[in-house]
């Protein structure tokens, strides 16, 4: 057995209850179990965030973060291990994880700082007015949190460190398959000095307990990361409240006849693998110039093999572990089959043993292909042979998706066409979609969500009310 945790209330556990089993995809072992909370507990919770406590000043806030930033930086070890026991990622990606949250933290108490109000002159009209407006932005009282399980700490981490930041309490609802982390990362900030008001963590069922939040009209801001479909799902429920969803993502890389091949497959294999390849932003598929197609593909799969050996996520030769489950698997065997039946043919990989499913170099694959169309989250890298630049922006537009782009060419005039032209919220040139700093805008369109953005400065702003108010100003200075 592993170990027990509990549902935290303010900082509090719960008595016994309901428990949640967590297993390690690798082999089925119970990782560890969870005491879940009921539709009494989370009432408890939104009672507790919304009669809040003692506020504490900027200056504490960041504090705080920074705190729990040292503790986080002391602890990469420990968290990296507790990833890769609930997720099956290789200790490479959970170690490399594990030591991205302190940052996230250090600017989300930079941000913690600043004041972002604006001052507007009333004398600007002929009628002329002798005041000044003055905005600021007051934290909501009280919001909520839900979080994936691809990257359960850094995912907690982008959430909870901007509430901090703004002074809002905060209920979080890490996944169901990864809360060991979720619930190991908010003791760690009780740890640091955070007031148990501004944040409970809570495990349990999607009705009564989780719906019942997101429905409850108290409520004032709801952000979620997951997928398209639970996205649209949880959006019919929410009602008014503030929202931001970060949804799912089908992101291309496409290698002009300029690119620098060498460049081109080594981002290219690191973008489609990293963490099994289960990032919104990880490389879906590949839109190669046709001189160019067949070679790629040879030497993406040659790249594929010596880089990226797949296996045991324990041991530390392995650079892609498990899958989340063994039906995540197992529906990413069902796409490279179906893409093999419409003539694809894979150069390295195409096996799955359990929840692991082998690094999979796919060319020619129909440019309808399911492989194509829909977010493969896992470690499959199909290359298809694009007429060109025109052709491969046709293609990426054509998804319903629209959350990162990548170009690799030489040519600055094309690499802007692309900018300019694709429909995605981001785009990257001559790097991995997925790249990003911490505290910069992140987000997508189209089915990857509305456009509101995430990263930390972004999520600091979201979880705030904006108010204006105006003071008789004389001399119209």
């Amino acid at each position: 057995m592993g170990m027990l945790m509990s549902s935290l209330i303010a900082g509090e556990p719960l008595g016994d209850g309901e428990r949640l089993a967590v297993h390690y995809p690798w082999d089925g072992s119970v990782t560890g179990e969870v005491v879940m909370c009921g539709v009494e507990d989370a009432e408890r919770a939104v009672e507790i965030g919304l009669r809040g406590g003692k506020r504490l000043t900027r200056h504490e806030r960041a504090e705080v973060l920074r705190r729990a930033a040292d503790l986080l930086d002391a602890r990469v070890e420990e968290h990296a291990r507790l990833i890769r026991l609930e997720t099956g990622l290789s200790a490479f990606d959970c170690r490399a994880e594990a030591s991205r949250a302190g940052m996230i933290l250090r600017f989300a108490a930079m941000e913690a700082l600043r004041e972002e109000g604006m001052v507007w002159p009333g004398d600007v009209t002929p009628a002329g007015f002798a005041r000044k407006l003055f905005t600021v932005r007051e934290p909501v009282r009280l919001a909520l949190a839900i979080t994936p399980f691809n990257h359960p700490l850094t995912q907690c981490a982008h959430k909870v460190g901007p509430a901090i930041a703004a002074g809002a309490a905060l209920i979080l609802k890490p996944s169901e398959k990864t809360p060991l982390t979720a619930l190991t990362f908010a003791a760690l900030l009780y740890e640091a000095g955070l007031p148990g008001w501004m944040l409970s963590c809570l495990v349990g069922p999607l009705e009564p307990v989780v719906g019942g939040l997101v429905r409850d009209g108290r409520i004032e801001a709801l952000t979620f990361t997951g997928s398209a479909g639970a996205g649209r799902a949880i959006s019919g429920m929410a009602g008014l409240k503030k929202t931001c969803y970060e949804l799912g993502g089908n992101a291309e890389m496409i290698v002009l006849e300029d690119a620098d091949m060498e460049l081109a497959v080594r981002l290219g294999a690191e973008g489609s693998y990293r963490n099994s390849g289960q990032r919104c932003t990880a490389v879906k598929r590949f839109l190669v110039a046709r001189r160019l197609a067949g070679e790629f593909a040879e030497r993406l799969a040659a790249e594929t093999e010596r880089v990226f050996p797949w296996g045991d996520p324990g041991e530390e030769a392995t650079r892609v572990g498990t899958v989340i489950s063994e039906a995540a698997a197992r529906q990413l065997e069902g796409y490279v089959r179906e893409a093999v039946a419409g003539g694809a043919e894979v150069l390295c990989g195409g096996e799955r043993r359990g929840a692991l499913m082998m690094p999979t170099v796919l060319r020619g694959v129909a440019r309808t292909a399911a492989l194509m169309r829909e977010e493969a989250f896992g470690p499959l890298s199909p290359v298809v042979a694009v007429d060109g630049l025109d052709e491969a922006v046709e293609i990426c537009n054509e998804s319903r998706y629209g959350l990162a782009t990548s170009v690799m060419t030489r040519d600055l005039g094309s690499a802007l066409a692309v900018v300019e032209r694709v429909r995605t919220g981001m785009v990257q040139v001559n790097e991995v979609p997925a790249w990003r700093l911490e505290h910069t805008p992140f987000g997508g369109i189209k089915e990857s969500g509305p456009g509101v953005k995430e990263g930390v400065a972004e999520a600091v702003k979201f979880y705030g009310q904006v108010k204006s108010f105006s003071l008789p100003w004389p001399g119209g200075m």
